[in-house]
C-alpha cells in the first residue's frame, strides 16, 4: 500500500504564501502615483521590495484559494497606506489609505497583547483543508493563518483584523 502525500499537499498553500512573502513580487512606492511617492525611506513603506512586512504597526495579508489559485497580497503600513497586489486575481496592483478611524482601530488590534497567543506557532496550527481559501496575516506578533473550512475556529483578534482589511480594501474575504 502506498501512503498518500496529503501532509505535503496540505502544507503547500502555506509554503507558497511564505515563499512569495519572503521573495517579493512587486516594489511598493516606486510607481508614478503621487500619493505613493514620498521622501520616506524604503523601510517606512509597506511591502518595501515587495516582501510582506511584519514590523510594529504593519500587517500583511496573503490569500490564495486552493493550491493553484491566484495569490493576493495586501500590505498595510502604520500610517494606513495600503497596497493590494493581484486582489482581483487579474494581476492589477491598487493602492490607497485606510480612513483615520480604521487605521486607529487596526493599530489597536495589532497591539492587542492576546495576538501573540494566536500565532500559528502558539496554537500549533496546521493547514487541514485542501482547496479552501487560506488567509495568512503577518504581524509583529507572528504569522496567523486561517482557512475557510467547516468547523474551523478563527482567533478572535485575528478575525477582526482580517475583516477590517477585507472590508476596507479590495482584498476579499472569499475566493
Amino acid at each position: 500500500m502506498i501512503a498518500q502525500p496529503w501532509p505535503r499537499l496540505v502544507s503547500l498553500p502555506v509554503t507558497a504564501l511564505l515563499v512569495v512573502a519572503l521573495s517579493g513580487c512587486a516594489s511598493f512606492g516606486q510607481r508614478a502615483d503621487p500619493e505613493m511617492s514620498s521622501n520616506r525611506s524604503a523601510t517606512d513603506q509597506p511591502g518595501a521590495g515587495g516582501a510582506a512586512t511584519s514590523g510594529e504597526g504593519r500587517v500583511s495579508l496573503l490569500q490564495n484559494h486552493g493550491s493553484d489559485g491566484p495569490l493576493r497580497t495586501l500590505n498595510v503600513a502604520p500610517d494606513g497606506r495600503w497596497e493590494c497586489i493581484n486582489c482581483a486575481g487579474d494581476g492589477v496592483t491598487s493602492t490607497g489609505t485606510l480612513s483615520e478611524e480604521h487605521r486607529e482601530r487596526l493599530q489597536r488590534l495589532l497591539t492587542d497583547p492576546g495576538l501573540a497567543e494566536k500565532t500559528d506557532e502558539a496554537r500549533g496550527y496546521r493547514v487541514t483543508c485542501v482547496g479552501a481559501l487560506t488567509s495568512s496575516l503577518f504581524t509583529s506578533a507572528g504569522l496567523i493563518t486561517s482557512q475557510d473550512c467547516p468547523g474551523e475556529e478563527r482567533p478572535e483578534v485575528a478575525e477582526e483584523i482580517l475583516l477590517l482589511l477585507t472590508q476596507n480594501t479590495p482584498a476579499k474575504m472569499v475566493g
